[in-house]
């Protein structure tokens, strides 16, 4: 997904480096599979005066594993312009990541086996981004929960300055990771997870940012049925300034939680 949005320089008439107000949606159409090649089809669906849109097609054994459409446009001076406001939140400095938390979970005797297993398997996954959750997940008890939460989330090395595009495409890849689950949060309680897969997925980039910067992600799920969930999210610079909005439609499938009571 990430590389798809790195549209080739002299494919697009707008500069990435004026794109700050960049669109990009994609569709996935088939499992990809990671050990083949993938290629990228670039087409010129449109070039005007100020906005620019580009379509691309990712392939493997030259069928279509999913599509996307990128526009770009020229900066432009207006006389309209607001954003919400950041939420108050601590700051990442304040706050655990990811490894953290799963390294004191796992030294907790009382914590239950499938919840270790489960942890030690998210801890072997290298994961490029540093993810710090603001509210501290339980695991003693799942409980529903209010389909909102929010990361400090920034990729992890140093990518500089001079690229936006990289910053874009590593954007990508964060928006995408653990996104869907927050549909899943009110029904944590009574499902189990058998099957889930994003559909679509919609980016606006609005300001320029560094993925390699902390931003926050604040994500939200306004609703979820049919085997689907929508979520909507939001990555804001630190000094409140609203990066990037996305949207994400994906298919949810689950089994019922099993009672422990025969009752």
């Amino acid at each position: 997904m990430g590389r798809a949005v790195a549209i080739p320089p002299g494919t697009s008439a707008a500069s990435w480096s004026l794109a700050c107000s960049t669109s990009s949606s994609w569709t996935e159409i088939s499992s990809g599979d990671p050990k083949v090649p993938v290629l990228y089809h670039v087409e010129r669906t449109r070039t005007g005066a100020s906005f620019s849109v580009r379509s691309v097609r990712a392939l493997q054994h030259g069928r279509p594993i999913f599509i996307c459409q990128a526009s770009f446009q020229l900066v432009q001076p207006s006389p309209i312009q607001h954003q919400f406001c950041m939420p108050a939140v601590p700051p990442p400095e304040e706050l655990l990541d990811y490894e953290t938390l799963i390294d004191q979970y796992l030294r907790d005797p009382n914590l239950q086996e499938k919840y270790r297993i489960g942890l030690n398997q998210i801890a072997a996954q290298d994961v490029p981004i540093e993810i710090k959750p603001v509210a501290l997940p339980t695991l003693s008890q799942l409980q529903n929960a209010e389909p909102k939460r929010m990361f400090w989330v920034r990729a992890r090395g140093y990518i500089g300055e001079g690229d936006f595009k990289m910053h874009c495409c590593v954007a990508a890849y964060i928006s995408d990771y653990a996104f869907l689950g927050t549909a899943l949060l009110p029904h944590q309680e009574h499902c189990k997870v058998h099957f889930m897969a994003s559909l679509d997925h919609s980016m606006w980039f609005h300001a320029p940012f560094r993925a390699d910067h902390w931003m926050l992600y604040e994500c939200e799920s306004p609703w979820a049925g049919g085997s689907r969930g929508l979520v909507r999210g939001q990555l804001w610079r630190r000094d409140g300034v609203l990066a990037v909005s996305c949207a994400q439609e994906g298919v949810i499938r689950v089994k019922p939680q099993v009672s422990g009571s025969k009752l």
